[in-house]
C-alpha cells in the first residue's frame, strides 16, 4: 500500500477582500476538491498568531492524485473564474506531496495543527527530522496525531511536521533531535479549525 499524499495550502487574502475569500473557498473551492476521486478530506484553519492567516489540509489516497484528468480540470489553466480571481490576489503558499511518517493517517477534527517546515533538505534528512517530531510531540498528553509530510522542490525536499493537537501547546519545542537540520526551520505557526 503506497503512502498517503497531501495538499497543503496556506493563503493569505488582502485587507477588504476576505468575506469573498471565504465565501469562495467554503462555497466553492472545498466542494469541488473534495469531489475529486482520490481526496479523502479538506479542511479549512486560521492562524492563531502569525502569517499566512488560513490553512487548508487535503488528504488524498496517493500523491498521483493531483497528476490524474480529474483533477487536472478543475486546477491551473482549467480553474473557474472564481479561483482565478481570488487566487490571482491571494498570497498563496501551496505544499503537495507524500505523507512519509507514520504513512496513511488523515487529518481529523481536532482544537489546534501545528505546522513545523524544514526547507531545501535532502532525504538523507528524513529518519532524523522523524525521529526529532517523534520526540518533541508523540508523547505529549495534547497530542491526538503527529505526521510528517515531504514535497520535493526544484531546491531540495520541504519536510513538514503537522502535529494534530487536543488542547494548545507551546511553539517552543526542543530543537537539538534534529541536529544541523534546525537550522533549515523557516515556518512554525499553530492554526485552529476554522
Amino acid at each position: 500500500m503506497s503512502n498517503k499524499g497531501f495538499l497543503l495550502v496556506m493563503m493569505q487574502p488582502p485587507a477588504g477582500m476576505e468575506d469573498e475569500f471565504t465565501a469562495w473557498y467554503d462555497n466553492e473551492h472545498i466542494p469541488e476538491r473534495v469531489a475529486v476521486r482520490g481526496f479523502e478530506t479538506g479542511i479549512r484553519f486560521v492562524c492563531t498568531s502569525g502569517f499566512p492567516k488560513f490553512l487548508a489540509i487535503y488528504d488524498m489516497a496517493a500523491p498521483e492524485v493531483l497528476s490524474s484528468p480529474e483533477y487536472l480540470k478543475v486546477s491551473f489553466d482549467q480553474s473557474s473564474p472564481w479561483t482565478k480571481r481570488v487566487t490571482g490576489r491571494v498570497k498563496v503558499d501551496r505544499t503537495a506531496g507524500e505523507q512519509i511518517y507514520p504513512g496513511n493517517k488523515i487529518t481529523g477534527i481536532c482544537a489546534r495543527v501545528m505546522v513545523i517546515r524544514f526547507k531545501n533538505l535532502d532525504s538523507k534528512a528524513a529518519p532524523t527530522i522523524i525521529a526529532g517530531m517523534r520526540s518533541n510531540f508523540e508523547s505529549l498528553a495534547e497530542t491526538k496525531q503527529m505526521r510528517v509530510l515531504t514535497n520535493v522542490t526544484a531546491t531540495g525536499i520541504d519536510y513538514l511536521g503537522l502535529i494534530e493537537l487536543r488542547a494548545p501547546i507551546s511553539e517552543s519545542f526542543d530543537l537539538k533531535p534534529f541536529g544541523n537540520y534546525a537550522d533549515s526551520i523557516n515556518l512554525v505557526n499553530t492554526y485552529a479549525p476554522y
